[in-house]
């Protein structure tokens, strides 16, 4: 009897990307290192909590309106 193979997982959906990449790379190269391929994703993670963590203290404060200081966790 052959052996059932284990259905594959679904490839996690990429986020869309909120970075310009060749801007961050750029910045990177400038502080004279490499980028690895994985580092834009992983910004872009943080990017996406921070925003989230940004809106979730505005609504806390009664506002729909984000403000600058709404980014600063601390």
């Amino acid at each position: 009897m052959a052996k059932a193979k284990k259905a594959k997982a679904a490839p996690k959906a990429a986020k869309e990307s909120l970075l310009v990449g060749s801007k961050v790379r750029g910045l990177i190269k400038d502080a004279d290192c490499n980028c690895s391929g994985d580092a834009l994703d992983g910004l872009n993670e943080w990017l996406y909590w921070l925003v989230h963590q940004a809106t979730e203290r505005a609504k806390a404060n009664g506002r729909k309106t984000v403000r600058a200081h709404d980014f600063m966790v601390g």
